[in-house]
């Protein structure tokens, strides 16, 4: 393993400076104006996404119709790529609630089956040891029962294959992270496979934190010294923020589409240790952003509590103005359900305050 410390870009610097300012601020209206080649015009006009909304009788099924109702965004861009990459949730290996179900990625693969060739590669960087995940949620099975797709299980931390990519530390100081490289790869079509949770630092876990997240890697099994870099992005509710927002821009350009399992989210306590919620919907989006903000609204969660989905917003990685988010399928209304928040929401909320430091001693 290459021990030494890469030089970071002029461009990683700016970006990750910038980001860290805006994130000094309360969330701006997303009304504010930018220029932009047709001359000053408002945010919310740049951009429309489509997101589908699907409640079905099975978790499997509505995962594929969801899918299917957005059709004409994924085959475009689909039919360049030489592969899929399909990036699960396992926040625990053992606890299902808390981790993507096999009915999900089935749903997944079943919408693929006619669509794709395959290969499909199934990629997760667990906190755990992944590969244990995946015997205890019978992702072993998806291989035999999708055989044209030519499935494959990876861990990445196994493989170790890795970018790196700059962060910012507990102490606000600039950091390299090593992120996997199969979903920085531009000729795979990342589907993000994540589920409706809250969360105990960021408030609501959703396509982009599992993005986010899942990319960072740590040391292998038997590998000497341990390290793990995801433990970087938790120092402090304001730095995780900024630091997904900064992992979010350089993964996005490899994004395919979004898929969240709401068939039974997490309420309270998450991303581990939360309570069952019967939302019984699917959501799928090729705009990840517009994807989570659709998220956050049958959850019931003030959008203006989501850091980093602002930020992701405001850096042009997505659309996350309602008003300009066609949502295909059910009503959102008629599919809301209010989560209950972590019993820590008010440390949690604490990234939209001032900074405010040790002041010095004086002699």
């Amino acid at each position: 393993m290459n021990t030494q410390t890469p030089k970071v870009s002029r461009r990683g610097f700016l970006w990750t400076a910038a980001a860290f300012a805006g994130s000094t601020s309360l969330l701006r209206s997303e009304d504010e104006q930018v220029k932009t080649g047709l001359g000053q015009q408002s945010a919310v006009q740049v951009r429309r996404s489509s997101v589908s909304v699907v409640k079905g009788a099975s978790r499997r099924q509505s995962i594929t119709d969801a899918l299917v109702a957005i059709e004409d965004k994924i085959m475009p861009v689909l039919a360049t790529k030489k592969h899929v990459v399909i990036k699960p949730n396992m926040v625990s290996t053992s606890n299902q609630l808390a981790s993507t179900h096999v009915d999900a990625l089935h749903g997944i693969l079943d919408f693929l089956t006619p669509r794709f060739k395959g290969p499909v590669i199934i990629a997760e960087s667990s906190a755990g040891f992944t590969t244990e995940g995946f015997d205890h949620f019978g992702y072993r099975g998806l291989a035999s029962e999708h055989k044209p797709l030519k499935v494959e299980l990876v861990d990445l931390n196994e493989e170790g294959r890795y970018k790196t990519h700059t962060i910012l530390d507990g102490d606000l100081h600039m950091v390299q992270v090593r992120l996997a490289a199969r979903l920085l790869d531009p000729e795979a079509y990342v589907i993000s496979s994540a589920i409706l949770k809250t969360h105990n630092t960021v408030v609501a876990t959703l396509s982009i934190k599992n993005m986010a997240l899942g990319a960072p890697l740590h040391s292998a099994q038997k590998e000497s010294p341990r390290w793990n870099d995801k433990r970087l992005y938790h120092g402090g509710v304001r730095q995780t923020h900024v630091d997904i927002a900064l992992t979010a821009q350089r993964l996005q350009p490899c994004w395919g589409v979004a898929v969240l399992d709401g068939w039974e989210g997490m309420e309270g306590n998450g991303p581990g240790s939360g309570s069952a919620v019967p939302s019984r919907i699917a959501i799928a989006s090729t705009d990840y952003v517009a994807a989570d903000r659709v998220a956050l609204e049958v959850m019931g969660i003030d959008p203006q509590w989501v850091g980093y989905l602002s930020f992701c917003a405001r850096a042009g990685l997505g659309q996350a103005d309602l008003a300009n988010i066609d949502v295909r399928g059910a009503k959102l209304s008629e599919v809301s359900k209010k989560y209950r928040m972590h019993d820590d929401i008010e440390r949690e909320l604490r990234w939209m305050g001032p900074m405010k430091e040790i002041p010095e001693k004086l002699g």
